[in-house]
């Protein structure tokens, strides 16, 4: 057998091996991070129960049999007799976390109480790497510590020189070379390194990258004798190689803020009467206040002498502007400069703001009030219009009708719930003759009536009684049409429920022309905002906006056009299609004597309904204007309606529906009034009663749409005035 000389390695027997054994150690090896502690390896309290799904080398939690505050010193002891020193980090003195450093490793400790049992705790361990390290000495005192900067305040439990000697020996240990004043003013011409301390002593240093360092600027080591032997230590970014000039930051509270910046807070925001922010800005004071003095003047805020103080280590100032007082404030606390600036509107601003509101205010009402006796003096002559074309001829009885209480010959859209005893139904005649109607047929079969003190052309309540029985009937012109709605013992019909159709024998309306209604080719009338034909009969817009505004959040325009139906569609389905609007189909309703249809259009949603009376075409075209509503704040949420409430009368109303009960002060709406009381509501008919002081209570009804907002004006008699308002 050959000999084999010593450390020679056999190729064929040892080689494949060992290039095995590198390729495999080599990703192992690259993986390992010296930088971050695994913490799986660290000491834990007894009796802990490690939550091994959340178990990584960086991070593990464990709980323990005992209360949070025991946990915390006992975590406290267990790690400083495993070598680890524990410190505050600037500004975070005040944290339930503990942070703690061994050698160039950290890690942070949070704690909080275990699920449903506040008598055990759960313990979390998290790495922390340390880019920046520096040495701490044994047995040290009151030590805030921050691993990026780097930053190092403490106190030594040694003599001057030996402190600087412990320094001087584990600063070298880390990497840390004495910086050169050559080196230092040729990166950064204004550098100072031969400066004395009083008392002390200082020295620089400097790292090169690698070991966690990268691009670490200089630091300044400061040791200085205290009076008990001891020695307080500071370390900190060399300040010659902070910024002289800062740049601005994002605003906070529409204050300035520079940059770079440890920590930042504030209170208020730009139409505040006091904001308030506080930052700690890792800059020297004089950059910091040249920083503030500049912003804030470019703001045009004047720095006022009385009171200032300017020290190398605190400034006082005072600002002010057209509108408002500052207060800047700036100190230093560790190797930082800690800013307050608080503002204040002036005592005379805002006076001159309240009466400007108290004046917005008083004109916003004055022009509401104008507004509002402009819409009644319109929806009169609206009315009167309207009323023109109800009948006041005598009526007739339906044939054949099955409810407890006669029905006249046009009563249209009946509603009859025996049941609960309530009648509803239109009529195409006058509330005088609806109410002669009633009493007459009534009177006949033995029913009383008692005396009402609403007997008017638009409005009529009428009470009857017979043999413990009671009837109560309202009604009330709603547009082109009367409104009559009944309840009352009187109206109930044990187990009847009958929803009469609408169209039975006496109560339909003709699409066929009249002699005077036409065919022909519509034309547009030139100057109107919402279009509508010439060949018009009558015509009324109404407006809504806000007051002292000429932008509406809604347009309404009635017409009758002696033309047929389907004339009057083509017409203006061409006409809205020049401007712009969109026909949709959702919920569209197209019959000989019947249209309703919905448009899109660049300025919002609109409707268009029309129909047959008096052997014209009824117009009813609606515009709502969205941008404009939001400001005024009249759109409802969304899927309800809104009601709201004015009362032009001298005496407070009350108004009770949906089981809630509103007061509407005398005057409301007018010029010197609060804004109206506002209720929103789910879509629906609503039955309501209004009730005057010092008179009896009154009964109406309302339907609002999804979307909609109606204003329920209340005049000075009583009477109730339904708008819609958007």
């Amino acid at each position: 057998m050959p000999e084999i000389a010593r450390g020679i390695v056999p190729a064929g027997k040892r080689l494949l091996p060992l290039i095995f054994l590198l390729a495999v150690g080599a990703p192992l090896a690259a993986k390992a991070d010296k930088g971050i502690v695994d913490v799986r390896a660290l000491p834990r309290l007894e009796g802990a129960v490690e939550d091994s799904s959340r178990t990584q080398s960086y991070s593990m939690s464990y709980s323990v049999p005992t209360v949070v505050a025991l946990s915390s010193s006992a975590t406290k002891k267990l790690l400083a007799a495993d070598g680890w020193i524990q410190y505050a980090r600037p500004l975070d003195e005040k944290s339930t976390s503990l942070t703690f450093k061994k050698a160039q490793h950290g890690l942070r400790v949070s704690f909080s109480q275990g699920l449903g049992r506040p008598d055990q705790s759960v313990v979390n361990y998290t790495a922390d790497r340390i880019t920046a390290n520096l040495p701490f000495p044994l047995d040290a005192t009151d030590i805030v510590f921050d691993q990026n900067r780097p930053y190092l305040g403490c106190i030594a439990p040694l003599a001057l020189d030996a402190a600087l000697d412990f320094f001087r020996k584990e600063m070298a240990a880390i990497g840390w070379k004495p910086l050169s004043a050559s080196d230092a003013t040729a990166r950064w011409p204004n550098a100072e390194l031969t400066e004395t301390v009083q008392n002390g002593v200082r020295a620089y240093y400097s790292h090169d990258d690698g070991d966690g360092f990268y691009r670490q600027r200089p630091i300044m080591l400061t040791l200085l004798r205290r009076d008990d032997g001891r020695t307080g230590v500071e370390i900190r970014v060399a300040p010659f190689t902070l910024p002289e000039t800062l740049e601005a930051d994002s605003e906070m509270a529409g204050l300035p803020r520079p940059k770079p910046t440890r920590t930042a807070k504030s209170s208020g925001g730009t139409d505040s009467v006091r904001r308030e922010m506080e930052v700690a800005v890792i800059a020297e004071l004089p950059a910091t206040l040249a920083f503030y003095r500049r912003e804030l003047a470019s703001r045009s805020w004047a720095e006022e002498t009385s009171g200032a103080v300017v020290t190398p280590d605190h400034v006082t100032l005072k600002f002010s502007s057209a509108e408002q007082s500052a207060t800047l404030t700036l100190g230093r606390k560790y190797d930082l400069t800690v800013v307050s600036l608080v503002t204040q509107v002036k005592e005379a601003t805002l006076a001159a703001r309240a009466r400007a509101k108290k004046e917005a205010d008083e004109k916003f009402m004055k022009d509401a009030a104008v507004m509002a006796r402009q819409v009644i003096a319109a929806d009169e002559v609206r009315r009167v219009a309207q009323a023109a074309n109800l009948s006041d001829a005598p009526l007739r009885a339906l044939a054949d009708s099955s409810t407890p209480v006669p029905l006249p010959e046009n009563a249209e859209a009946i509603k009859f719930d025996g049941a609960d005893g309530r009648l509803e139904f239109n009529s195409s005649s006058s509330v005088r003759a609806v109410a002669a109607f009633y009493r007459g047929s009534l009177t006949s079969q033995g029913w009383k009536e008692k005396p009402s003190i609403i007997n008017q052309t638009n409005m009529a309540v009428m009470e009857f009684s017979k043999g413990g029985k009671s009837v109560s009937l309202t009604a009330m012109q709603m547009g082109p049409k009367v409104r009559v709605s009944a309840d009352g013992s009187g109206l109930v019909m044990a187990n009847a429920r009958i929803a009469a159709k609408s169209g039975a024998a006496g109560a339909k309306e003709s699409n066929e022309p009249a002699s005077k209604a036409t065919d022909e080719a519509l034309e547009a009338e030139a100057d109107s905002v919402l279009p509508v034909p010439k060949q018009r009969t009558m015509r009324t817009i109404g407006t809504g906006k806000m007051p002292g505004s000429d932008a509406p959040f809604r347009r309404e325009l009635e017409a009758s056009v002696p033309a047929t139906l389907n004339s009057v569609l083509v017409f203006y389905r061409s006409e809205l299609g020049k401007r712009g609007w969109q026909e949709t189909a959702e919920g569209a309703v197209v019959k000989p004597d019947q249209v309703q249809l919905a448009f899109t259009s660049p300025d919002g949603p609109a409707t268009l309904k029309l129909g047959r009376r008096n052997g014209e075409t009824s117009v009813v075209l609606a515009q709502k204007y969205p941008a404009a509503a939001a400001t005024a704040d009249v759109v409802p949420k969304p899927g309800q309606s809104k009601l709201m409430f004015g009362n032009l009368g001298t005496s407070e109303a009350m108004v009770s529906i949906n089981k809630q009960t509103i007061k509407v002060a005398a005057g409301a709406g007018g010029p010197r009034s609060p804004r109206p009381p506002m209720i929103d509501l789910p879509p629906g008919k609503y039955q309501y009663a209004l009730k005057i002081a010092g008179g009896q209570a009154r009964n109406n009804q309302i339907e609002i749409g999804a979307g909609d907002t109606w204003g329920v004006m209340i005049g000075p008699g009583g009477d109730v005035l339904p708008l819609q308002m958007y």
